[in-house]
């Protein structure tokens, strides 16, 4: 036997050498830290990504790649991305829906720039302990959802802060969020299912705007004793606390019927640089990488399986579809412009006291008003309740008007003067419905008159046909001879027990509304399908 060190043992101890030093020059050339060739890369970014600012000289020493930010709001962003004129090469967002919904709705041929997800934070919302507490405690689970704080605000008991949804992700994620909730499809949004406007109760909460998340953190907290709570990104309520600059801390709750998700896509808008998209975002969601951007962000990242600093470990639970329809957009964000806008809102409600509604029928209508202020505890019960600084018109009608009472609510005792205008057993043996819808739009005309900018509507319910009074064609033509302000009052009718569904609906698209019929669900639900439509 040679002993150790002859010639043909060190030739095999080489060779060996040789392979490995192989073997480890392959991996390092498929691995995210290798070099590659120096290149800068222009990347439009969402302004809440500068804070990644810190993590950009390891990827210019790893890989070669250096990045130029240009920082933007996501929304401003996606608008100017959605003409296809490019001045980046990369686009890093909060989200790439909106960009996506805005590309498809312009009818363009191209394919959607391609995406990868780099990290995420789904939209929460932070509330004082205190009123987490107060609002837990109405519960039967003790876990609240989107309809339980749509349910506060619109009682005056939440006041919050969140951005502009047409200005910023943060606040468009909080709106999409709360307004599946309301539709309670359990899928993405539809044009129906926001044909009529479920969150004016949210929006009553509002109290606290800016154009993004960065400065509604900001002005939250610099104005924290009047609020109860801060809807924003997860991860910006946890650098909140994290910095410890608010004197009451808050809660992170994560509404149960679901939260919208931003996934931080980055966008390749250059084909040509699509060598070194592919090198940067591998460095991006190498695990490394991925727990640097967790601890110095607090966002999530993109692989489940990796461990969770302190704060991120709470489960996220239901994740909600955005939507698929820019047209569904754009009517949630003119609904909220409207509420912002501040006009009032006034309801006419004309409600059938003839004798046939003795007994069951009256009690069924007032427990369906009683719901209507709060007392329904269901999910479209607390979307569709009434809301803060909503005027209620309600009018008791037989064969003439019999009573007429006005409020416009801002606490328990408003709620209790319509109660006690419900409570009369004043009943008539007639039932004139055309001249009380008539006087109902003489009211509206009246309305409109003095207060333009109010937004007013008519709800007409009936439990038998037309027996006293003007007929409906009498009522239509003096509704034809109204100035255009009260024509654009809208009527929807109920139809209930005997009533005629034909005329009320004949009545109802006359005036652009549409009529719910009582005989074929319930008299509550009937009601909650034409609260707030507008069409």
């Amino acid at each position: 036997m040679r002993p150790p060190g002859t010639p043909r043992r060190r030739r095999r101890r080489l060779a060996a050498l040789a392979l490995a030093c192989l073997s480890v020059l392959a991996t390092l050339g498929g691995c995210t830290g290798a070099r590659g060739e120096p290149v800068t890369l222009r990347v439009l970014a969402a302004s809440e990504l500068a804070d990644m600012q810190p993590l950009l000289g390891d990827l210019r020493r790893e890989t070669g790649i250096t990045l130029t930010m240009e920082y933007q709001g996501t929304i401003e962003a996606t608008t100017s991305l959605a003409t296809g004129q490019y001045r980046h090469d990369l686009a890093w967002l909060s989200s790439s829906r909106p960009f996506q919904l805005l590309w498809k709705a312009g009818g363009r041929r191209a394919d959607v720039p391609p995406a990868t997800s780099t990290m995420s934070s789904p939209v929460a919302v932070g509330l004082k302990p205190e009123v987490a507490k107060r609002l837990r405690g109405a519960t039967p689970d003790g876990q609240l959802s989107w309809a339980d704080l749509a349910d506060a605000a619109a009682a005056g008991t939440l006041k919050y802060a969140m951005a502009d949804p047409r200005r910023a992700n943060s606040g468009l994620a909080a709106l999409i969020g709360v307004a599946t909730a309301a539709a309670g499809t359990g899928g993405a949004l539809r044009p129906e299912d926001v044909s009529c406007d479920r969150l004016r109760g949210f929006f009553a909460g509002h109290a606290l705007t800016e154009d993004s998340s960065g400065r509604l953190v900001d002005a939250y907290a610099r104005g924290e004793d009047g609020l109860d709570g801060l809807i924003t990104y997860e991860s910006e309520l946890l650098a909140l606390g994290r910095a410890g600059t608010l004197r009451t801390p808050l809660e992170i709750v994560y509404p149960k019927d679901g939260i919208v998700l931003s996934d931080y896509p980055l966008m390749l808008l250059d084909p040509a640089k699509r060598a070194a998209y592919d090198r940067l975002t591998a460095w991006l969601r190498s695990e490394p990488v991925q727990r640097k951007i967790m601890e110095r962000t607090l966002r999530r990242p993109v692989d489940p399986g990796l461990a969770r600093v302190p704060g991120l470990r709470a489960p996220l639970g239901n994740a909600l579809y955005f939507p698929d329809r820019q047209a569904v957009v754009d009517r949630l964000l003119a609904d909220y412009a409207d509420a912002r806008a501040g006009r009032p809102v006034r309801v006419i409600f004309l409600l059938d006291f003839s004798t046939s509604m003795r007994g069951d029928r009256i009690a069924n209508l007032r427990a369906t008003m009683d719901g209507l202020g709060g007392a329904d505890g269901s999910r479209s019960g607390k979307f569709t309740r009434f809301h803060q600084g909503e005027t209620l018109t309600v009018v008791r009608f037989g064969g003439r008007v019999l009573d007429e009472r006005s409020v416009t609510y801002t606490g328990a005792p408003d709620l209790e003067r319509l109660r006690g205008t419900l409570a009369d057993d004043t009943f008539d043996a007639g039932t004139a419905v055309w001249s009380a819808l008539d006087h109902g739009y003489r009211i509206a005309a009246d309305a409109v008159a003095r207060d333009p900018g109010q937004r007013v509507s008519i709800v007409l319910m009936t439990d038998g046909e037309n027996n006293a009074g003007i007929s409906l064609d009498t009522f239509l033509a003096r509704y034809a001879a109204l100035p255009e302000a009260a024509r654009a009052v809208r009527t929807y009718t109920v139809r209930y027990g005997e009533s005629d569904p034909r005329e009320l609906d004949r009545a109802a698209r006359a005036t652009g509304g549409h009529m719910a019929d009582a005989t074929g669900q319930s008299l509550p639900n009937a009601f909650k399908e034409i609260r707030g439509c507008r069409e």
